[in-house]
Parts: structure tokens; sequence; C-alpha cells
């Protein structure tokens, strides 16, 4: 009697492909009732394919991904409108690249233009995905680079100093602890640290300033933090009073918790504008933690949400107990 060969490890069991096969065949993927000419079909089938991966891989990977929601606030608030022929956005720490075409198309339909997308990503797979991302939704020219952008920023100009943009967005590590790893914080060639070094346990400061350094003096920014950034004392509490003495902090949205997939803490979009510096007297303050829906075991911003938020920071209305416009001197 001739005895099988097969062992265990040839018997059928679940693999990358027919995982991949399976999130592909969910209707959440079917565009095909609902299909309208001009419709992104593969960027939206690709976007969907990031939020799933995202919430898959939580802690691990979940950081590449930037909630759509959270994206379309930061685009809504940046004053888009006032783009033209020729400018500029810029992700330090773009992950998978969601967030700066958010940024894209917000500006697309707001202005008709096709704004130059800049983005760097430390992470040489994720860094992939993002060129991936930038192809599907007709972004061809984007330019990504995988590097540390702390330690080498790729974007400069020929004497060498930081290139500067016109629109700055990022949604990047929070609380780093490595952030000084390969960085010169006493003679830093670019100039970043000019307001103080942040601790060399936390990297909040680190990007913030990074981000200051990068947008053009009539540059505009939205930056997810932590909250800690608005209370921390000791250096962080110098480096915010520099920030805030010269108004570059146009407002605060502080979000609700559990948002997004690598952390559960609560975060807040900081508006930075330097071309209203000079003359600003206070940051509008808006606290839109409790506006939002349960999704599983994450948190999502509803459309009334979004459209609360960017209604009311885009008028400055005062609202009580939801916004407020802090004077400087509080």
């Amino acid at each position: 009697m001739t005895r099988s060969t097969r062992s265990s490890a040839d018997s059928p069991r679940p693999t990358t492909s027919s995982n991949l096969i399976a999130i592909f065949n969910t209707p959440a993927l079917d565009f095909r009732g609902n299909r309208a000419e001009g419709d992104d079909l593969l960027g939206d089938a690709y976007e969907y394919l990031m939020r799933h991966f995202a919430t898959e891989s939580g802690k691990s990977k979940g950081q590449f991904y930037t909630p759509a929601e959270v994206s379309r606030v930061m685009a809504k608030v940046l004053d888009l409108g006032s783009a033209q022929i020729g400018d500029s956005i810029y992700d330090p720490t773009c992950g998978s690249g969601s967030l700066l075409l958010k940024v894209h198309d917000e500006a697309r339909s707001r202005t008709r233009l096709d704004l130059a997308l800049y983005g760097q990503e430390m992470d040489n797979a994720t860094a992939a995905l993002a060129r991936m991302n930038m192809i599907l939704h007709d972004c061809p020219t984007a330019e990504i680079w995988k590097d540390n952008t702390l330690a080498n920023p790729h974007f400069r100009n020929a004497d060498g100093r930081l290139k500067t943009f016109d629109f700055v967005v990022a949604n990047f590590p929070f609380s780093n602890k490595a952030w000084s790893n390969g960085v010169n914080v006493t003679h830093d060639p670019y100039h970043r640290f000019e307001f103080g070094v942040p601790p060399a346990k936390n990297g909040d400061y680190a990007f913030l300033l990074h981000i200051l350094a990068s947008l053009k003096s009539t540059g505009k920014g939205a930056v997810i933090h932590p909250h800690g950034v608005l209370f921390r004392g000791g250096a962080e509490a110098a480096i915010r009073r520099e920030i805030v003495k010269r108004g570059y902090i146009k407002g605060i949205i502080g979000l609700p918790a559990n948002l997004f997939y690598g952390t559960g803490i609560p975060a807040c979009i900081l508006v930075l504008d330097k071309e209203g510096a000079a003359g600003r007297k206070g940051i509008f303050m808006v606290d839109a933690s409790k506006g939002f829906i349960k999704d599983g075991n994450k948190n999502r911003l509803r459309a009334q949400d979004i459209h609360r938020i960017v209604d009311t920071f885009t008028r400055q209305v005062e609202i009580a107990q939801y916004s407020r416009l802090v004077p400087t001197a509080e």
C-alpha cells in the first residue's frame, strides 16, 4: 500500500492571495451600481484598501494612513481657494499619501488647479504605497522620497537650505523618542531650532519646527498633534511661546479620541498661517471632541461633524461650549 507523501503543510490554508481575493470580493468595492462619469474607481478602491489594512494592522502600521474624514477637515481649513498656478503642497511624513491627495483634490475642486505635490516618508514599503497611490489618483508627477525627514530632508534648494512650500500638511508619529538620531540639533544646517531644542525623547515640536521652516512667508499649514503640545512645560513651553508670539498659529481644532489607527489618544489640528501672522491677536479654538459616531472599535467623524467644524472655523463664529477666539495674551 502506497502511503501518501502529502504533509500537513500541503493542506489548504489561508494565504495572502486568498485574503486579497476576499477583500476584493467585498460589496464595499463593487462600485458598478453607483458609477458616475468622472468617478475614480481605482483610486476609491485603493483608498478602501488603505483603510482596511490600517484597521487590520492597528498600531504596527496604522500610522501610514490618515482617516479620510480628518484629511477632509484639514484640506478645507487650509484656505486653498487662495491657491495660484505653480503653488505646492508638502507632507514631510506622508505615509501612504492619502492626506496629500485629499488636499490636492480640495485645491482642484476650488481652483481647478493641479498643485505640485511633494512628500517624504521614512518607511520604504509605505513610501512605495504612496507612489502607487499617486499614480492611481492621476498624480504621476508627485515627488515622493524615502528618507528620514528630520535627519536628511530631501527637498532642499541649491544653496542647501530647505525648500519652502505654499501649503504643508502632516500627521507625524506622535512623541517620537528617536527623532534626534542623525540630527545636529546644536548646529542644524536648516536653522529649524532657533526657537529652542525639543526634548530628546519627544519629537512633537521637532516636526512642528521643521514644518514652520518649510513654509513660505505666505504659507499655510494644517498639522495633527497630540494634545500634549498645548500644555507641556520645559523646553516645549519655551518653543510654544515663541511660535504663539509670532502669530503663526491661526487656530486649534480639538478632535474626538480614538480616531486614528495607531493610537487611541485624542489629537488636535494646528492650523498655521504665516501670511496673517503679524496682525494676529488671538487663536481661534474649536472643541469638536464630542461630535463623532462609533465605527467598530474606532470613532469616525460624520458629514455633519465635518461641516460644523469647517463652517465654524471658516467663519470664525463663537459658539458656547464649542468655539472661541482666545486672545494671544491668555
